[in-house]
């Protein structure tokens, strides 16, 4: 890898990182920057896991910090994200992607529009509309595979579960949703790295950089709440969902 072109992807990572921290998305910047070094799709996913780990990593431990999600409580969950991904990973080496490509635009708009217009949405919990063993069970691993197949976009599915389903706030939606990013991650990864679908130097060097800008991104969410979450999950969406359908 030549050192300009590992520089602009370590500074893509650091951005990427700071946006995913506050509202997801960080694979549209992530995804996009590897494909163009030259990697073939599926080094390009293993590797974006690897600093994707890195980042949903340092946001989890940034929350859990100020008491925003509850690590020993949320294993359950974090377990299901990571088997799902799993899945998912297994499927990216046998099954094409291309009805996610064409579906996915409008579920991301769909999110967008969900949290421009739904009024009341704030950092505090609403009532939950779901059991937590149905969440658990079948959302969270539900999104975990598709994060494994796919990817760009999970937190904002993450986010809206969490939100329309365990009647979450927004703030503690972003926390708990990096916890299961995080562990989808590590899921999904592990299947690449068995599969030789992982460049470490690079996936490690953007890590570095995926680190400290989700640090900045989880303090400035903890700080303004919902009042930024808001309005950068919807441009995140609509942005990632113009980028796939552009090409």
């Amino acid at each position: 890898m030549p050192v300009d072109i590992l520089l602009l992807l370590v500074a893509a990572a650091f951005v990427a990182g700071y946006i995913d921290a506050v509202a997801g998305g960080g694979g549209l910047i992530t995804i996009p920057a590897l494909l163009l070094s030259g990697m073939d799709p599926l080094t390009v996913l293993g590797t974006n896991k690897v600093q994707g780990m890195f980042g949903s990593g340092s946001a989890t431990l940034a929350y859990a910090a100020k008491g925003h999600v509850d690590l020993k409580s949320q294993w359950p969950a974090a377990l299901a994200s990571g088997v799902g991904a799993a899945g998912g990973a297994l499927l990216a080496f046998v099954v094409p992607t291309q009805i996610l490509e064409t579906l996915l635009p409008f579920l991301l708009v769909a999110v967008a529009i969900f949290f421009a217009v739904r009024p009341g949405l704030g950092d505090l919990d609403r009532e939950r509309r779901v059991s937590p063993a149905f969440f658990v069970g079948f959302a969270v691993p539900l999104i975990g595979a598709y994060d494994g197949l796919f990817g760009p976009g999970t937190g904002s599915f993450f986010m809206i579960a969490f939100v329309t389903l365990a009647g979450y706030g927004v703030l503690k939606a972003t926390a708990h949703t990096k916890l299961l990013n995080f562990s989808s991650n590590i899921g999904s990864l592990i299947v690449f790295v068995f599969g030789g679908a992982v460049m470490w130097s690079v996936g490690l060097s953007m890590g570095v950089a995926q680190f400290l800008g989700a640090r900045l991104g989880a303090a400035t969410a903890m700080r303004f709440g919902s009042r930024l979450i808001r309005p950068l999950l919807v441009v995140t969406c609509l942005a990632l969902a113009a980028k796939l359908l552009i090409g």
